[in-house]
């Protein structure tokens, strides 16, 4: 194996687990689950069957990721992150052809303790806050708090704030990276190409 698994961790029958992923203390990694590369599963994870977890995905303790769920290459879930994948679930009603599906796109992050509505989506490199109740999809770039959530700014891709001047422009004060808005939910990274 070119992957770890803790002794005390359980991974079903056709699973797909990358290179270099590190799976921790007991987890359980269900069948038909597609995991990539560089990933960290913390402790007590369940990934559920189907679910698809991209490249350099961290999954912190104690989340619970059910089927409809994806996450894109270098997604952040952290501690007791929660996803739902039924809309209006019964205990004496199977609705497992009911499953909405959930994107976690590309290098998003969501903060300790944070539920996700299934079916809405989290864009490229958004940042939910702890604690938020996602009930409608968050745009790239966005910092949404708030229960429910609301979007109060936007992120840099390296996970600081911006600030948007009156033309619209902005360079991240940490990394340089530049971008425009074009409107609040259309934020773009401007490449150096572009200028």
């Amino acid at each position: 194996m070119d992957y770890f698994v803790h002794e005390s961790s359980y991974v079903d029958k056709c699973c797909t687990i990358g290179k270099g992923t590190k799976i921790w203390h007991f987890s359980h990694i269900m069948m038909n689950s597609q995991i990539g590369e560089n990933c960290t599963i913390g402790q007590n994870v369940v990934i559920s069957p189907d679910v698809i977890i991209g490249n350099g995905v961290k999954i912190q303790n104690n989340v619970s990721v059910y089927t409809g769920v994806i996450c894109e290459d270098d997604v952040f879930l952290g501690p007791s992150c929660v996803f739902t994948n039924v809309i209006n679930p019964r205990s004496f009603i199977e609705r497992k052809n009911e499953y909405k599906k959930t994107v976690i796109s590309k290098g998003a992050s969501i903060g300790a303790n944070a539920t996700i509505v299934c079916g809405n989506n989290i864009g490229k490199y958004a940042f939910i806050g702890a604690g938020a109740v996602v009930t409608k999809n968050v745009p790239d770039y966005s910092l949404a708090v708030g229960n429910p959530t609301r979007i109060i700014g936007h992120v840099c891709q390296c996970g600081e704030r911006l600030y948007f001047n009156e033309e619209d422009n902005t360079t991240c004060k940490t990394c340089g990276k530049k971008y425009v808005k074009k409107n609040d939910s259309n934020i773009q990274e401007i490449k150096n190409e572009e200028i």
